[in-house]
């Protein structure tokens, strides 16, 4: 395969993935990234707030596949071809070690997501690997070669073409694409977080619960887990799974719907009664307000107390039964009104993308052109927040490296 050209559009983790792998798996392919913006790694610098959440400490592939919205079945298949483990051992054989967190997120242990950049910059440096900035495809045409069309008319020509550019926020940029006869699934928004404008909990901004049920009124929709309250409303790895898994569902809705919170999912309504009847005996003097439910944050135990009608000099043995219902409900089913949606950080998902139908999940090779590969989230997989999409980044990207060298 000596003298052969292939070209990755796309600078970022899945681009620099397949075009550093590709180079190394064999040597006489001349590999060149283009990259249309004057930024390379974006998303890798941005990633767990600069920290670069590089993948999860999963390791059984059809566990793992369970963490994606769209693409289950796709991942479960090229996750036997590299997974987490390869990840991993990748990163270590280039001096980068990486570490666990209790959630099970993975990062560098230098917790700079630069360590990241730099390694894949190093192997691209090593490896000879052409970069072009600024450098945007218009269009593509098939044949013996790929021919490329850029901004301002120039042509490029590759024999192998890897499309790693990330997802896209509108259908119209899917064109380019179509016109090599690839349909899509169109693209909406995924992982983010839900505005509550002028909602008064949004006061208690910064607080947040370690264990809250969150679900979405009128569909299956529920996430258990932490929830932060921030001064546009909710976020917290609970919210940012919700809006993965209902990324169609909620656009459907506008962005406008009713979320039931219940800020102590272990707690029965009956365990709170009994709670509450045996402190009206042994605390009856003591105030509510000085009293947590659970593990309640103190700033919130007080909004809900206030938002059920109990002032802040109420003993418990002024507690009466409406004021007991009202707090209760308050406290297993608050229900508060979203109207739209804020992006996560910077972090911008889509889902949406490439019909997976048309990509062979053992090669990431175009089942309508010969020669024609993808990686990445240009694909129509997702992953809810954790490490999970670049995952899927570097197993896709590895596939498609060695597929494109192996003959």
């Amino acid at each position: 395969m000596s003298g052969k050209q292939l070209i990755v559009i796309g600078g970022g983790a899945a681009g620099f993935f397949c075009a550093v792998n590709a180079a190394r798996m064999n040597p006489g392919l001349k590999v060149t990234i283009l990259e249309k913006t004057n930024k390379l790694l974006s998303k890798v610098r941005i990633s767990g707030g600069g920290r670069c959440n590089v993948t999860h400490a999963l390791f059984d592939p059809v566990e793992m596949s369970r963490r994606y919205p769209r693409g289950q079945n796709f991942v479960k298949k090229t996750f036997h071809q590299f997974f987490t483990t390869d990840t991993i051992r990748w990163f270590e054989q280039r001096g980068v070690e990486l570490k666990a967190e209790k959630d099970g997120r993975m990062f560098p242990i230098t917790d700079s997501s630069q360590t990241i950049v730099d390694c894949l910059m190093r192997e691209a440096n090593l490896y000879g690997i052409e970069i072009r900035m600024n450098a945007e495809v218009k269009a593509i045409k098939g044949g013996d070669r790929f021919e490329l069309v850029m901004t301002g008319g120039q042509q490029l020509y590759a024999d192998f073409l890897c499309i790693a550019c990330g997802g896209y926020p509108k259908a119209s940029m899917f064109e380019w694409l179509a016109v090599l006869g690839h349909s899509f699934s169109a693209p909406v928004p995924s992982l983010f977080t839900f505005n509550l404008p002028r909602h008064p909990i949004t006061a208690l901004m910064g607080v947040s619960v370690e264990k809250a049920r969150v679900k979405i009124e009128g569909t299956k929709l529920a996430e258990e887990g932490p929830v932060l309250i921030t001064h546009w409303g909710l976020s917290g790895p609970a919210v940012l799974k919700l809006s993965a898994w209902g990324a169609r569902a909620l656009q459907e809705m506008d962005y406008s719907f009713k979320v039931h919170i219940n800020w102590l999912p272990s707690e029965s309504e009956q365990q709170l009664k009994e709670t509450f009847q045996s402190a009206r005996k042994d605390q009856a003097s003591k105030k509510l307000f000085n009293h947590h439910a659970g593990a309640l944050p103190g700033r919130l135990w007080q909004f809900l107390l206030e938002a059920s009608g109990i002032g802040e000099d109420t003993r418990f043995s002024g507690l009466t039964a409406k004021m007991e219902n009202a707090l209760i409900r308050n406290l297993v089913d608050y229900v508060v009104e979203v109207k739209g949606k804020t992006t996560f950080k910077e972090e911008f998902v889509t889902a949406g993308g490439i019909s997976l139908s048309e990509v062979d999940a053992n090669t990431m090779m175009s089942r309508k052109l010969p020669r024609l590969y993808f990686a990445g989230e240009i694909l129509d997989v997702d992953g809810v927040t954790g490490g999970f999409n670049f995952q899927h980044a570097w197993t896709s990207a590895w596939i498609a490296a060695k597929a494109m060298t192996a003959g």
